[in-house]
């Protein structure tokens, strides 16, 4: 069975929340961000592969869904 505490429970050092709250909001404009290239990146991909549209149209392609995602999300 577990032991029953009565004292003082050691919790570590301080939390800086604002510290995590930053940490926090670039995780999730990592993510956001990261994910908008990535979806990009496999449309542009399967623009190159299955139209034969060429490398600079599928280039294109990304570098519009890129920034026009990144808009878009703001």
């Amino acid at each position: 069975m577990a032991e029953q505490m009565n004292g003082p429970v050691e919790t570590g050092a301080a939390m800086d929340y604002s510290e995590h709250d930053k940490t926090y909001n670039m995780f999730l404009a990592g993510a956001k961000y990261g994910t908008i290239v990535i979806v990009a990146l496999m449309i542009a991909m399967a623009v190159y592969f299955f139209s034969g549209a060429g490398a600079i149209v599928s280039f294109l392609t990304f570098l519009v869904l890129s920034i026009g995602g990144s808009i878009l999300a703001r």
